[in-house]
C-alpha cells in the first residue's frame, strides 16, 4: 500500500489499521531510494495513469528521461534523440499529460539559450523520444549576460504549465541573498519569446530555507508548491497574469538535504527527490500537507 495515501474522512481513518501506517501531516517519509545511477535528480513528474514518475538529471548528464515505478524500481531509460541537456533543471506535465523539461538552469546568469522542450512521450516501454516543440525564451527586464551579482536572479530550476502557459520561479544567487524572487509567464507555443515578468517575491530565511529548486502545481491549479532544501512554500491567491499579490504559506520539512524535485500525487501529497551526496540523500519522500 502506498504509505503516503492521505485517508480523507476521520471515520474510515480510525477504522482502517493499514490507513494508520500513513505518515502524519507535515511528517517527511521516505518511500524508497532512487536507483544508484541516478545521483543528480533535477525534476520529477508523475504520469497521466500515475504509474510511472518520470524523472531527469541536469548539467553534466545524459540526455535522458528515467522511468520508475512507485516502489522505485528502474523500468525505462528513454533516450532524447534531438536534444543535449545543457542543463536540464525541471519536468512538469501539462492536464494532458504531455511532458515538458526546462532546460533553463542559469547559474551564472549568462545564458542566451534558455528553452522548454516539449517531449513525445506516453509510454514507459519507450526507449526513445524526441522534442516536438521548442519554447524558446529570454527575461524581460535582463540586459546584462551576466548582470551585476546584487542582481543575479535569472537563474531557473523550477516551472509549471497552466492553462496554455508556462510558470517560471526564478533562483536567487544573488550576493546579498535576500529570499526575493521572481515569476515569469511564458507562452507554451513554439517560437523565441520575451518570458513576462509577472511578480517580484520575497522568502523568508536564507538560501536553504528559500532559494527555489522545484515547482508542482495541483490538479485544481489552486495551489503551487515550491521546493527549498528545508521547506515548502505554497502558494495562493494568484492569477494567470499577476502573482503580486499571491499569498506564501511556508512550510517547514524538518529536514535539510539537497532537494531538487518535487510533484503532487494527490492534492495533499507530495513527492519530493533530493540528490545523493555521501551517505546522505538519493531519496524520494512523501509529504502530507
Amino acid at each position: 500500500m502506498w504509505r503516503a495515501v492521505i485517508v480523507s474522512a476521520f471515520f474510515l481513518w480510525s477504522c482502517n489499521p493499514k490507513a494508520q501506517d500513513s505518515p502524519a501531516a507535515d511528517e517527511l517519509k521516505v518511500e524508497f531510494s532512487l536507483p544508484k545511477k541516478l545521483k543528480e535528480v533535477s525534476g520529477i513528474a508523475l504520469s497521466q495513469d500515475k504509474k510511472t514518475l518520470w524523472a531527469i538529471e541536469d548539467q553534466g548528464n545524459k540526455n535522458v528521461v528515467y522511468g520508475l515505478n512507485l516502489q522505485g524500481g528502474l523500468t525505462a531509460d528513454v533516450l532524447v534523440e534531438n536534444a543535449e541537456n545543457h542543463d536540464w533543471e525541471d519536468i512538469t506535465a501539462d492536464a494532458q499529460g504531455n511532458l515538458y523539461i526546462g532546460d533553463f538552469g542559469n547559474n551564472d546568469n549568462d545564458r542566451q539559450d534558455l528553452s522548454i522542450l516539449k517531449i513525445d512521450l506516453n509510454d514507459a516501454a519507450q526507449k526513445s523520444t524526441r522534442v516536438i516543440q521548442e519554447t524558446k525564451f529570454h527575461y524581460e527586464g535582463q540586459t546584462e549576460f551576466p548582470p551585476k551579482k546584487s542582481n543575479w536572479l535569472y537563474d531557473c530550476e523550477a516551472f509549471v504549465e497552466m492553462n496554455g502557459n508556462f510558470y517560471l520561479f526564478t533562483k536567487n544567487r544573488s550576493k546579498g541573498f535576500d529570499g526575493t524572487f521572481l515569476v515569469f509567464k511564458v507562452p507554451n507555443q513554439p517560437g523565441d519569446f520575451q518570458a513576462e515578468l509577472i511578480g517580484k517575491l520575497k522568502l523568508k530565511g536564507g538560501y536553504s530555507d528559500a532559494a527555489i529548486t522545484s515547482a508542482a502545481i495541483n490538479r485544481t491549479k489552486d495551489k503551487i508548491v515550491l521546493l527549498n532544501h528545508k521547506n515548502i512554500q505554497v502558494l495562493t491567491g494568484f492569477n494567470a497574469d499577476d502573482f503580486s499579490k499571491a499569498e506564501i504559506h511556508p512550510v517547514s520539512l524538518n529536514h535539510n538535504s539537497q532537494k531538487e524535485a518535487v510533484v503532487f500525487l494527490d492534492d495533499r501529497t507530495l513527492l519530493i527527490a533530493d540528490e545523493k551526496d555521501k551517505k546522505t540523500g538519493g531519496n524520494v519522500y512523501g509529504f502530507n500537507f
